[in-house]
């Protein structure tokens, strides 16, 4: 593994980079959001469930629209600088709002740069790696991005513990912003194949692979059940955690992610997608399920989210390479905006359903469903794509 990783172009190591480092700006300053919106600009929870709502939204309606933007011209780094700079410059201007409606404005520019940057990034990734490590670059990329997830939460924390106010915490995002910029517009793209004729804007499957089309209602059904993780967090404060230790708890899980998923990815391409992502659903399956049933906490809880990030390191970079794998070349960045648009829209619904499940039936419910969708996926994807299984 280390010799493929030293082999990997300049493009995929930067664009990691690139990952790492706004996500460590993202998720330093997305935990202080809502204490901003509390303490400084005086609004509640349903301010707080527009804000995201609407910005969440955005995000993964324009990540289809991008995707196709770039098969259409066939150039992602425009895209990638944009999408870079527009988040990284609005973060900072949070210091300056004076009401949650320019709060919204600000996440709203926050999302349009991850909705425009992130299907041509994904494309960039899948045309710039070889296909024989496709698994390991997207396993990279998630690693570094994993990485982002646990060094901004104890930034964070390492600033408030020092007084540092709210306002300069959001002020002091500018620096890793201009760095992203500056590692965006190193990326070199790789020579495009010229088209004889212009190519139209075309967002629809007519023209996909069926197992294509097949893999994104398996991605539907499992997302169905993959609600957010936030509930996880609710149900582990329930089975006793303490308050102050779980934020800790999620920070372990990215650092597992981080630390596993370069070499599970990888694995995908000896052994082959579709058998590591039935493996890891069917891990899903099990986490979910006894998440359910556990009736306290203790080091079997602890055990379990390692479990859970052991799970986020086998899928998060496969399913990527398996639509990279799937889709045709000029059609890349239309599949990759299907999967970001599909595996972004269904999350509202599986929360809503987990959370009604939850309160009106109880956490055994809630899990189980879960754990049902994710096990139908396995099925589906075991016997849907069964030539993919054996590659």
């Amino acid at each position: 593994m280390l010799t493929g990783l030293r082999q990997l172009p300049r493009t995929v190591w930067l664009i990691g980079l690139i990952s790492l480092v706004n996500d460590s700006a993202s998720e330093m300053l997305y935990p202080l959001i809502p204490l901003y919106l509390a303490s400084v600009l005086m609004a509640g929870p349903r301010a707080l469930g527009v804000i995201e709502g609407i910005a969440e939204a955005t995000a993964s309606l324009l990540k289809l629209f991008s995707g196709v933007i770039v098969d259409r011209t066939r150039r992602a780094k425009p895209w990638i600088v944009f999408g870079y700079g527009l988040a990284g410059l609005s973060r900072p201007l949070i210091a300056f709002v004076g009401s949650w409606p320019w709060l919204l404005v600000v996440r709203f520019a926050d999302r349009v740069g991850k909705g425009l940057r992130s299907s041509p990034r994904d494309a960039l990734l899948a045309a710039s790696a070889p296909a024989e490590r496709r698994g390991l670059a997207f396993g990279l990329h998630r690693a570094m991005d994993n990485a982002g997830a646990v060094i901004g939460p104890l930034l964070a924390s390492v600033l408030l513990a020092a007084h540092m106010p709210l306002r300069d915490i959001f002020l002091w995002s500018t620096v890793p912003a201009a760095l992203c910029l500056a590692l965006a517009f190193a990326i070199r793209e790789p020579q495009a194949v010229p088209h004889t004729s212009p190519s139209p804007f075309d967002w629809r499957l007519r023209d996909m692979p069926p197992t294509f089309k097949r893999y994104l209602v398996v991605v539907a059904l499992f997302t169905l059940g993959n609600s957010s993780n936030m509930f996880l967090l609710l149900r582990a404060r329930e089975l006793g955690v303490a308050e102050a230790q779980v934020p800790l708890l999620w920070a372990a899980v990215s650092l597992v992610a981080m630390l596993f998923s370069t070499p599970l990815s990888a694995l995908s391409d000896r052994f082959g997608r579709v058998r590591l992502l039935v493996g890891g659903y069917i891990a899903y399956a099990l986490f979910y399920l006894a998440m359910g049933t556990l009736a306290s906490d203790g080091l079997w809880l602890f055990a379990l989210f390692g479990f859970y990030g052991l799970f986020m390191a086998a899928t998060e970079g496969v399913e990527k390479a398996l639509v990279a794998d799937l889709a045709p070349p000029e059609r890349r960045g239309t599949a990759f905006g299907w999967f970001n648009l599909i595996a972004g829209i269904m999350l509202f619904p599986a929360s809503l359903i987990f959370g009604v499940l939850y309160q009106a039936a109880g956490p055994l419910s809630a899990f189980a469903f879960s754990a049902a969708c994710a096990g139908v996926a396995a099925l589906l994807l075991f016997s849907w794509l069964p030539g993919e299984s054996r590659r």
